[in-house]
């Protein structure tokens, strides 16, 4: 492909589809409408007034005629037009090369956004791989290390040695053919990148001697997403809320202390990532369990809406859901998890209505012994007691990652860092930490970055710049980042501006394979955590890739 466009030529505008028009759908289709030059062409989503309403906000308007291949209520559907589509029109991948565009047969994207439940994602990747489409995935990839290989093999084959006894590390991947991103937001919003950029590139406090990271999940967000709601299960491996949750935060320590600089110069140098030379890790579900149930709730208790201290527990999902949020009139998160479709009946009968639909969801409840475990295990149960939930992630963790120096140019040396996820905490996912150097320390939390120099013994606060109040929630403006340099990429590559691997080094700054080694490094300390042992990086990492590839491992 050319590295420069013809300016004679057309110019394509991006087009994309998210498939899970929840709130993380809504979040990336608000960054692309609002701050790119790419559109949302069609949503994939099974519950109709959620697709419905996506589409009107994001996509055909109110009032407006749908085009065909819009809407989808399932991502199958999707795959199946989309198939049928380029049979008919015969364009065998010629689509794309295009610059000028039929009017008149049904047109497809470009892209997709996959913003559905952790435990679809390795399926709809590898589903829709043979599209050759751009993909931006929300995190996690996986929910194992199994099906985050099985993903990285179907994106990106690594090309076949000579030698059969050639291990992994000798395995050159094949240049990518499309652009592939992860929902690690922390990358991308203004605070972290100015604070990467202290550190790495003007070296503020000399070289990186240790590292302390906290995410404060938040006590009753804690409770809503992974004691009562979808996340509050581990895997079989148990693997969980470090997974679901921090798998982010672990790859934001990595990328400030293993990545290189700049992928796109290290390209041409040839660095690769510092890795940690172990990994372990220590952590519990402490707070959320049967023997911390207050007495007075009563044994028999398992639902909000029947026990006799509701009035007087923090955890109250009366409390939580109705009267701090639906009373004052939210009816967005946390309330339109608990019941999707709270916004049409506010809309269509009202706000006491709504109310009584809130409070009957609630009051749904199971019971041990009586109901299978697999149906509990499908859904949430957002008006269940938390001391009498059937979850099983930790609420407290703590992940210690340990460098040497590094043998090899550019000598990075050796470190520490530790992150700690902590449920109970008034503030709700603004992380904080301190970085200590061999010429200073930073701190920093998610508004602020200060610099303490040795040398002048002085303080200084580093201005950092504040994204609109529309862009703040959205992880700091972390959401409009990721999905403003996924656009980019996809609109480089699509318009002949950029190759595939250029774009996705400058625009993305991380390859698929380091995705996929950033959550190998999560499962890494979860069985560092489970087995109650230091986990020695490399060789933990070449043996997983043997098991994962060798029929016989």
């Amino acid at each position: 492909m050319s590295s420069v466009s013809n300016p004679s030529e057309k110019r394509k505008i991006p087009r994309f589809i998210i498939i899970g028009a929840g709130s993380r759908g809504n979040a990336y289709a608000r960054a692309v409408k609002t701050s790119t030059s790419g559109v949302i062409h069609a949503v994939a989503e099974p519950h109709d007034f959620k697709r419905r309403a996506f589409g009107q906000k994001f996509i055909w308007g109110v009032g407006n005629a749908l085009e065909e291949g819009q809407e989808f209520a399932d991502w199958r559907h999707w795959l199946q037009w989309e198939t049928e589509r380029r049979q008919k029109a015969n364009l065998n991948g010629h689509e794309r090369a295009e610059s000028v565009e039929s009017v008149t047969e049904p047109k497809g994207v470009d892209g997709v956004f996959i913003c559905t439940l952790d435990e679809t994602h390795a399926e709809i990747i590898q589903a829709i791989a043979p599209l050759q489409l751009h993909i931006l995935c929300e995190k996690p990839l996986a929910l194992s290390l199994h099906d985050c290989l099985a993903v990285y093999r179907t994106l990106q084959p690594p090309r076949l040695q000579r030698n059969s006894t050639a291990d992994h590390q000798d395995q050159q991947p094949d240049p990518p053919k499309t652009i592939f991103s992860i929902g690690h937001v922390l990358r991308y919003s203004p605070h972290n990148t100015l604070l990467r950029k202290l550190l790495l590139a003007d070296r503020v406090i000399g070289d990186v001697v240790s590292l302390e990271h906290t995410e404060p999940v938040g006590w009753w967000h804690f409770a809503h997403s992974y004691v009562r709601g979808n996340w509050r299960r581990s895997t079989p491996l148990g693997d969980g809320s470090l997974l679901t949750k921090s798998c982010h935060d672990i790859d934001f320590i990595l990328w400030l202390l293993c990545s290189p600089t700049s992928l796109e110069d290290a390209r041409t140098s040839g660095q690769r990532p510092h890795f940690p030379r172990s990994i372990s890790s220590a952590g519990s579900l402490t707070q959320f369990r049967r023997a911390r149930k207050p007495s007075a709730a009563g044994a028999a208790t398992t639902n909000c809406l029947s026990c006799p201290i509701e009035r007087e527990c923090n955890y109250s999902a009366v409390k939580i859901y109705h009267d701090r949020h639906l009373a004052q009139g939210h009816r967005a998160w946390p309330v339109h998890i608990v019941c999707p479709d709270i916004e049409e009946v506010y809309q269509t009968q009202g706000q006491d209505a709504a109310g009584e639909h809130l409070l009957a969801r609630l009051q749904e409840d199971y019971q041990v012994g009586v109901h299978a475990d697999e149906d509990i295990a499908t859904r949430p149960w957002y008006g269940r007691c938390v001391y009498e939930a059937d979850n099983t992630v930790c609420d407290d963790q703590v992940v210690t990652l340990k460098w040497d120096d590094e043998q090899i140019a550019p000598r990075r040396l050796a470190k520490t860092a530790t992150f700690h996820m902590i449920a109970p905490t008034e503030s709700q996912c603004e992380r904080r930490g301190r970085v200590y150097g061999t010429l200073g320390e930073i701190e920093y939390d998610s508004r602020s970055i200060s610099i303490f120099d040795f040398a002048s013994r002085t303080k200084s606060v580093v201005e950092v710049p504040r994204p609109p109040p529309e862009r703040a929630e959205s992880h700091g403006g972390g959401d409009f980042g990721l999905a403003g340099q996924f656009v980019r990429a996809v609109d480089a590559v699509i318009n002949g501006a950029l190759d595939v691997e250029t774009a996705q080094a400058r625009f993305i700054g991380c390859t698929l394979e380091e995705a996929v080694q950033s959550h190998a490094m999560v499962f890494a300390a979860e069985e560092a955590r489970r087995e109650e042992r230091v986990v020695q990086w490399n060789d933990w990492w070449q043996t997983k890739l043997k098991e994962t590839t060798d029929p016989s491992g």
